[in-house]
């Protein structure tokens, strides 16, 4: 009997126990599917984490005072020296860090926010006036600081759209009007663009300043050489393959300024975009691999249970394996047609369970609209093979168990 006559026969079997080969693939189809759309999900998410960190600048560095140990609250002095304005003029020198293009300079707190009606505790952040232009900082109206504004400590302020609707809720556009940062009065002159979440905060619920303002007036904090700390350094490359020479540059450029001998660890941290997104990427990587995982478990289920009606299936068809075994039939036969079955059901179960997995994808694009999921091929591919290898797997001893009747107490 050829491997043909096999599955013909293997196929009349099952189309003969419709429902109880449905209920038999139930557990292959919900953990292929539940594999699909997980491992779908982990993609979409590490592109949409990949998108916010391009958005906001290329070939960045960030310089932050300290490491990753050091507990610091917002806006207090950093331990040891800490990063400092001459510190990032510093770094704009073409001799002692010629692969760094550009700086800006961010010092962050926070503070009660009032805009006469309305008040809320807010981020605060003094910036730069290139700051908008290194981290893509669109506006959707007015406009950013300038130079002129840095220079005479002008009162004014850029807020993000998530401050426009917790202070003016009845103004969408509160260009010129007033608000106070404690006790200091400011003119709203620019709305930021909607922005989201970023690595360090949700950009959308800040209220951007001058930062000589926010030295002088709101966050007053000095280093031992007299010149103003800051919160962190963002400083661009020239070029995105010279990003580890800037970086390796201005650790030179800090140390020394520092004073820190060799052999000490630095009181400063250097990070690029790329760092960061590879760590990112690496802790996705693991919680997808993880939820796949625990996804393939309804795999195994799936396959026990194939392995449980297959031999439920030989013990209601010993009368037929006797009579095949009769009429000619050889071990192999019979073997082949139990492994079919198997194997078949593992494979169309995988192949209903890869459209709900499709179905699971376009749900979470319309649940979570910042996401972009798209069915991976790999995890297909994958989820496919492994519920075949699964109904291979279990249908082995079933099939040998079938192979294995004596003919005669097959008929008995």
């Amino acid at each position: 009997m050829g491997l043909m006559a096999s599955a013909q026969v293997a196929l009349r079997a099952l189309s003969s126990n419709k429902l109880r080969s449905a209920l038999t693939m139930l557990g292959i189809i919900i953990g292929v599917g539940a594999v699909v759309t997980l491992m779908s999900a982990g993609n979409a998410v590490r592109g949409f984490i990949t998108d916010q960190f391009q958005s906001i600048g290329s070939n960045l560095l960030f310089v932050a005072p300290g490491t990753f140990e050091t507990q610091r609250g917002p806006g207090s002095a950093p331990s040891g020296k800490g990063l400092t304005n001459g510190d990032a003029n510093a770094l704009l020198d073409p001799f002692l860090a010629p692969d760094v293009a550009a700086v800006t300079l961010e010092l962050t707190g926070s503070d009660v926010v009032d805009s006469g009606g309305e008040e809320a505790f807010l981020s605060i952040s003094g910036v730069s006036p290139n700051y908008s232009e290194l981290r893509n900082a669109g506006l959707s109206a007015g406009r950013f600081f300038n130079i002129g504004d840095q220079v005479a400590e002008s009162r004014v302020a850029v807020i993000g759209p998530i401050v426009v609707d917790e202070l003016f809720p009845e103004n969408a556009l509160p260009i010129d009007e007033q608000i106070r940062i404690g006790d200091v009065p400011f003119r709203v002159i620019g709305i930021l663009e909607s922005r989201g979440g970023s690595a360090f905060a949700n950009e959308d619920n800040v209220v951007y300043i001058p930062l000589s303002t926010a030295q002088t007036r709101v966050f007053p904090s000095r280093g031992s050489r007299g010149d103003f700390h800051i919160s962190v350094i963002y400083a661009q490359a020239v070029s995105e393959d010279r990003t580890s020479e800037a970086a390796e540059q201005i650790e030179n450029v800090l140390r020394q300024r520092h004073e820190i001998m060799p052999g000490d660890d630095d009181d400063f941290t250097v990070i690029s975009q790329a760092e960061i997104l590879a760590s990112a990427g690496d802790v996705l990587g693991v919680i997808t691999i993880f939820l796949g995982a625990i996804a393939a478990i309804s795999l195994l289920v799936g396959g026990i249970g194939i392995m449980n009606i297959m031999l439920v299936s030989v013990t209601e068809r010993t009368r037929e394996i006797g009579l095949r075994k009769a009429v000619g039939a050889r071990r192999q036969d019979i073997r082949n047609q139990f492994l079919i079955e198997s194997v078949v059901l593992a494979v169309v179960g995988g192949a209903i369970g890869v459209v709900l997995g499709l179905l699971g994808t376009l749900g979470i694009g319309l649940l979570a609209s910042d996401l972009n999921p798209t069915l991976s091929l790999q995890a297909v591919a994958l989820a496919t093979g492994f519920s075949a290898l699964v109904g291979l797997f279990f249908g082995i001893y079933p099939a040998t168990r079938a192979a294995a009747l004596n003919p005669i107490d097959a008929l008995r």
